[in-house]
């Protein structure tokens, strides 16, 4: 699977982004999807994942109830919607493909996107 992120940009604090990643191949919705991201200085850190069909999704704290992950296995694209955004939610923003089970451990997912900034400004 490859993947491609894409969406990052910069906006103020309150604003929102809509953060897409592409993936390659025919085997998407066989496998979980996750959102990482990692600020300067910082280690890469889990954000949200979802399941293969999207009945199961998981968010980090910082995240929960701004953030909202979701897929569109016709189009082979998970998305990352990002609401209220702080600028403490700076960072590169990397897609992940999981083979196994859902999970917030980065080491499990076994395929990468090649990141898109996210800037929030205050």
């Amino acid at each position: 699977v490859q993947l491609q992120a894409s969406g990052g940009g910069l906006v103020q604090a309150g604003g929102f982004l809509r953060l897409s990643c592409a993936a390659s191949g025919r085997t998407f919705s066989s496998v979980v999807m996750g959102w990482f991201r990692q600020a300067p200085g910082k280690e890469r850190e889990f954000v949200a994942a979802i399941s293969r069909y999207g009945a199961s999704t998981l968010y980090s704290d910082p995240v929960k109830g701004r953030f909202t992950i979701s897929r569109d296995n016709a189009k082979n694209t998970v998305y990352l919607q990002m609401n209220s955004l702080k600028p403490e939610d700076t960072g590169v923003y990397y897609c992940a493909a999981d083979k196994g089970s859902i999970s917030t451990m980065s080491q499990w997912y076994d395929h990468w996107g090649q990141g898109t900034q996210v800037t929030v400004s205050s």
